[in-house]
């Protein structure tokens, strides 16, 4: 299971103040601790960056790549600030990850630079202007995506595809229609084509105290059906031992009493 550590995001207030006063420590620090807690990309997210965002994110990959040898996830709607990013990137520790492609023309963009800078490229199952009802439409939007992305010349195990977590508490079905749709986005390509998702999407809106639990149940259920990666908290250490443990169950780690310490 890939983790990309989702902490580092214009959301959260310690990091936006962070990005605003081009202080480079908190994020540092928030990328060390997720790279030592298991992450194998860390996110970074800068929201649109509407002005300066090619600064911004250029000053980003730079401080947390002085400080972890990690890929990045860059996470951002702004083209150009995402091209910046890119060009910046030490891919001596690994190819960047773009977050994210769509079936919205504004997001084509996205493949394109995809294959120029030979990234990887997360591809979100998002039609144009209305959410998929079900794990068969967000299939149809994946091989769309599929078809434009070959066209753009990105390999086909470049591309990650996510089908679009909704909150359980307000659209409770459509946590099983994601499930599925892990499963059926499998069955489009031979080899199989990979699997993402934003886990803590899932539990937006319930008590805070829930959160972990209702990310850790689904992480499980998603982990079952095959999924390759998630978006997700590795600061969760609650979490973190739950994908150890299902991945033993599931063979893909040997046992031994320490398998947690691994």
């Amino acid at each position: 299971m890939i983790i990309i550590g989702e902490k580092i995001s214009i959301i959260a207030k310690k990091v936006r103040e962070a990005m605003n006063s081009r202080d480079p420590k908190p994020i540092q620090e928030l990328a060390e601790a997720q790279w030592k807690a298991g992450a194998h990309f860390i996110d970074v997210n800068i929201g649109p960056a509407e002005e300066k965002g090619g600064e911004l994110m250029t000053w980003m990959v730079e401080s947390i790549q002085k400080t972890v040898q990690a890929p990045l996830c860059l996470d951002t709607t702004n083209a150009a600030a995402l091209e910046a990013g890119l060009k910046a990137h030490n891919n001596a520790w690994g190819r960047p990850l773009i977050n994210s492609t769509s079936n919205e023309p504004d997001r084509f963009i996205m493949l394109e630079l995809a294959a120029k800078y030979n990234a990887l490229c997360i591809a979100l199952t998002l039609g144009k202007g209305s959410l998929p009802a079900d794990a068969e439409e967000r299939c149809g939007i994946a091989a769309e995506i599929m078809g434009r992305a070959a066209e753009y010349g990105v390999p086909m195990e470049d591309l990650y595809l996510d089908p679009l977590i909704l909150q359980v508490c307000t659209m409770q079905d459509q946590a099983q229609h994601a499930i599925k749709a892990v499963k059926m986005f499998q069955e489009l390509n031979d080899p199989p084509m990979k699997t993402v998702v934003g886990l803590s999407n899932i539990s937006n809106g319930v008590p805070k105290d829930m959160r972990s639990l209702i990310d850790r149940v689904y992480l499980t259920l998603l982990m079952y059906e095959g999924l390759t990666a998630a978006i997700a908290n590795p600061l969760d250490k609650e979490l973190m031992d739950v994908v150890k443990t299902t991945e033993v169950f599931m063979g893909k780690t040997l046992y031994a009493h320490s398998y947690l310490e691994m």
